[in-house]
This record gives structure tokens, C-alpha cells and sequence, in this order.
């Protein structure tokens, strides 16, 4: 071919594309109804069976809805097990309003501190267009969910109910990034007329303030204690009293944050396994917990996964939601769709070429709640806790078969007693620092 696409190459395209019958076929059946459903493998859709040989009791799934928490609802939706089992209750949520405003408050600051930390670096450079992008994006992770929790505890969702902006966040996120972005410029041009850093943390107070007063109209002002009473699930009633949000937490769900780690499955040449990695310029809290990562085969993520299941501890995790997903039958499966047999092309690229070349990244967060293990004790698929509402999956849970966990499932937040001895080593390491763009930290960019 040459260097242009010629008339005679179009030509030739055409007569190839006319002369299998298939191609009209496709043709015929995608423009009429769409990829995904002439696509659809009905083999995997027959074979789909919501029973798990290792299963936790769960409440109804809750709803996202036009928001990027996912991170904060998988994590609630994590602790909140805890909290009814120590309340006795059926059905119970965590406010994922309160956790909010406090994120979007501390990724202010901790973007305002980029932003005098890299202040004499070039506003055109890669780093700083990256630092500038979005900073107060609905998106996390576990360990600045740890920071949030740690900091702030959390409070019933009665306390602190959604708003409008909670769950429909991008008019308030336009609106906070155009005021971060102004604050952005001065606090650079005082740097270049040579403030010192005292004197642009003081202009950086007022700043976080007004950023205080834009999240309290929106989302309404977190509380500093509420009172509490409940009627348990046997209907027995029960009164606290007046509490802090810490000490709800301390109280009422009292789980060891610093006992999680994150794991990672990252196959790419430049993670090695069993090394511990973070990502420049990730976080939210200033000074807080750093995000960390150790970087671990696919059966180590696994078993680690099973043997949380099978002690009833569930399970958050981050993965590629989007990839060879039925979102209304709620089936996760690299099978599911048969593109291969309606475009006549393959799709080869592994686990590593997706991460490598930008086709893979971890774009949600959601929790598993059970396994279905073989005679031999290996799983063969997994049900999982989203955050989309009751109406797709089973009633909001989802599936996810064990090949769809190998290639799309990238981190998960185990307890510590599930690691062995060396890589419980490998913790008190200093981690290697990723760059910000690393795919590794796409999950707290998500949108």
C-alpha cells in the first residue's frame, strides 16, 4: 500500500467487503440493531446462573447514579457490612454525601499544594497540564478513602442525604475546577513575583475557604455530631445519643483501616511483581496516607479474594468495567459478545498490551460479595456489589466470570493476614514512584 489511500484501494476494499455474503449480513443486522446485540453470544447468556458455592449476606444495591463515586460506594458499601452487624439490621447505608464533600474539600488543597509545589515548573509542561486537568474529579482509591474515613468518620445516610449536585456532580465540578483553575494562576504569578511559600499558603486559605462555601451550597454542611437511635431488624429499639461522626465510626463499624493493603495485578515490563509502587501527585489528604500498591501475579490477587470471601469479609476492587460487559443482564465475560465473528477481525492484545497502549485502565469500583468454586476449589465466577441501582444484574449484583476477573480485574484491598511473609516484607519497602499519567492511578481520575 501506498502512502495514501489511493481511489483503486477503496475500490479493491469494497469489492473484498462485497464479496463475502457475511459482510452484507453484519452489514445488514449492526445498522438495523446494533453491535452489542447482534454481537451478543447467547451460549454465555444460557449458561448465566446467580448461585455461589461461598456467599455474603448482603443488603440492596445501592445507586451512584450521575456521579463518579464509585470508590466511595464500594467503600461504604464495604464498611457498612460491619455496621449491621453490630446494629443487628437488615438494611443500612452509610452517607457517601458527607465522605464527598470532605474529598472535594481535600483534593482542593492537595491541588492548591500542587500547585505552589510545582510552581516554578513550565505552565506548558506535561506535568503541569496534567496537575491542571481535573483535580476535583469524583474519581479515588482505596487509600485516600482510608484517608477520608480516618480523618473525618462517617455518618448514616439519614444524617447526611444526598442533594441534586451529590448525584448529578458535573455542573458543581465545572464550577469548582473554574475556581481552582483562577486560583491556580494567581498563586503561580505571586510565585513569580517571588511570594514565599507562607505567603501563598495564606492566600491559599482564603481560596479552600470559598471552596468550603461553593461545597456547603451544594451539598449542604457535613455534621460535627448528630443524634442516633435505631430500630433493629427485631425490632427492638435503640438509642445513642448525640455522637461525632469518628466516633460513629469507632463505635458502630470499627474497621482497622490501617489492616488493608491494595494489591495490584499490573503485567507490564516496568512493574515488576512483588514490588511496591505509588503514584506522584495522587492523593487527597496533604500528608494523609500515600496511595500504594503492591504489584502481584493474577492467582495471588485471587486467592487472596477467595479466602476473604470464604471468611466473610468482602471484597473492593477496581477494575475495567466497560470491557465485554451486558449491562442490563449484568455479565461481566470476555465471551459475551462475539465481535471477532461479525467484524472477521481478532482482538489479541493481552493484559499488558491494553495497559501499554492505552486500551485498558481501572475505571471502577465496586465490591465482591461471593464466589462460585469448583470440586477442586477454584472459583469459577464471582458476584459483585455495584453501585448502579436495583434495576441491571440481579437486582443490582452482578457477574463476573473468573477469565473476566484474569483480564479486567487490576486491584483489590485485602486484610493483611491474607498476605504471606514476603510480601508482607515488601510493605516496609520504600515504593517506586509512577508517574501521574501511569494507568495505575486512572481509577481516581474517573470522572
Amino acid at each position: 500500500m501506498d502512502k495514501e489511500i489511493t481511489s483503486d484501494d477503496t475500490r479493491l476494499f469494497a469489492e473484498a467487503f462485497d464479496s463475502d455474503p457475511k459482510n452484507r449480513l453484519a452489514m445488514n443486522a449492526v445498522t438495523k440493531n446494533g453491535i452489542g446485540a447482534v454481537a451478543l453470544n447467547r451460549s454465555i447468556v444460557n449458561r448465566i446462573d446467580h448461585t455461589y458455592s461461598e456467599l455474603i449476606k448482603t443488603p440492596k444495591a445501592t445507586h451512584q447514579k450521575k456521579s463518579g463515586r464509585c470508590w466511595l460506594f464500594a467503600g461504604l458499601n464495604t464498611l457498612r457490612l460491619q455496621a449491621m452487624e453490630k446494629m443487628n439490621l437488615e438494611e443500612f447505608e452509610l452517607s457517601q454525601a458527607y465522605l464527598m464533600f470532605w474529598d472535594k474539600l481535600e483534593k482542593a488543597n492537595y491541588f492548591l499544594e500542587s500547585i505552589i509545589d510545582t510552581r516554578d515548573e513550565p505552565l506548558d509542561g506535561r506535568l503541569v497540564m496534567w496537575i491542571l486537568a481535573n483535580p476535583v474529579v469524583d474519581g479515588g482509591q482505596w487509600d485516600m478513602f482510608s484517608n477520608l474515613v480516618k480523618k473525618y468518620g462517617v455518618v448514616p445516610k439519614s444524617v447526611m442525604p444526598e442533594t441534586e449536585s451529590s448525584s448529578n456532580t458535573r455542573p458543581m465540578n465545572a464550577l469548582l475546577l473554574t475556581r481552582l483553575r483562577e486560583d491556580a494562576q494567581v498563586l503561580r504569578e505571586m510565585g513569580h513575583q517571588g511570594a514565599s511559600v507562607d505567603a501563598l499558603r495564606e492566600a491559599k486559605q482564603e481560596m479552600v475557604e470559598t471552596l468550603y462555601r461553593m461545597l456547603a451550597i451544594h451539598l449542604g454542611t457535613p455534621p460535627r455530631s448528630f443524634f442516633w437511635e435505631w430500630r433493629d431488624k427485631d425490632e427492638e429499639f435503640h438509642r445513642h445519643g448525640m455522637i461525632t461522626p469518628s466516633g460513629f465510626f469507632e463505635t458502630y463499624v470499627a474497621f482497622d483501616m490501617d489492616d488493608a493493603v491494595c494489591l495490584i495485578n499490573a503485567p507490564t515490563d516496568d512493574k515488576p511483581y512483588k514490588k511496591l509502587y505509588t503514584v506522584q501527585f495522587l492523593g487527597n489528604v496533604v500528608d494523609g496516607q500515600i496511595v500504594r500498591y503492591l504489584n502481584v501475579d493474577i492467582e495471588t490477587l485471587k486467592r487472596a479474594a477467595v479466602e476473604m470471601i470464604r471468611d466473610g469479609n468482602a471484597v473492593w476492587f477496581g477494575c475495567d468495567v466497560g470491557k465485554w460487559l451486558e449491562r442490563e443482564m449484568g455479565i461481566m465475560d470476555p465471551a459475551i459478545y462475539d465481535y471477532e465473528l461479525v467484524y472477521g477481525t481478532e482482538f489479541a492484545l493481552n493484559k499488558a498490551g491494553r495497559l501499554d497502549y492505552g486500551q485498558s485502565r481501572m475505571t471502577h469500583a465496586m465490591v465482591i460479595t461471593g464466589v462460585d468454586l469448583n470440586d477442586e476449589g477454584r472459583p469459577m465466577k464471582w458476584r459483585v456489589e455495584n453501585s448502579w441501582g436495583t434495576d441491571l444484574g440481579d437486582e443490582g449484583y452482578m457477574l463476573m466470570s473468573d477469565a473476566w476477573f484474569d483480564e479486567f480485574v487490576y486491584e483489590l484491598t485485602v486484610s493483611k493476614s491474607y498476605l504471606s511473609g514476603e510480601l508482607l516484607n515488601v510493605l516496609d519497602t520504600e515504593p517506586i514512584v509512577l508517574p501521574p499519567w501511569d494507568p495505575m492511578g486512572a481509577l481516581a481520575g474517573a470522572a
